[in-house]
């Protein structure tokens, strides 16, 4: 057991090599982690570990609901970006319908899930500051 001094054990991440039978999900964040665009290697790792949680980590995410008693971050205002395109818009679909109120769904044209990331041109910054300011402004 790797909290004993045992080897430590990873698991999931982004793919390191496409092919054929790579799916548009593993193409997309290939094209983040594995390229310059978004590569990051931490002092002391490996680039084949980026991305990759410890398999001990993984009990910590699956004893993590996002979803539980989101309705009481009502009445502070919450806003959901999701790309157009993004795996993940059904989760940030799912969390607006469960949300209270104020809140607001905003989806971003033509945009996948790490678009989001850094593609300027796609982050709907004014979407962002419109929001901020509105919801920020002293009552």
């Amino acid at each position: 057991m790797e909290f004993t001094g045992g080897k430590t054990k990873y698991t999931s991440g982004t793919v390191h090599e496409l092919n054929e039978n790579s799916t548009d999900i593993e193409r997309e964040f290939y094209d983040f982690y594995r390229t310059p665009r978004g590569e990051y290697t931490p002092k002391g790792s490996w680039p084949e570990l980026t991305t990759h949680p410890t398999l001990t980590s993984n009990v910590k995410f699956m004893n993590f609901y996002p979803f539980e008693d989101i309705e009481t971050i009502s009445p502070r205002p919450m806003l959901f970006i999701a790309g157009e395109n993004a795996h993940s818009r059904e989760f940030s679909e799912d969390a607006y319908k469960l949300a209270g109120k104020p809140k607001e769904l905003y989806i971003v044209p033509g945009a996948g899930h790490v678009d989001l990331y850094d593609r300027v041109n796609l982050i709907p910054f004014d979407k962002l500051e419109s929001f901020f300011k509105e919801n920020l402004k002293k009552k």
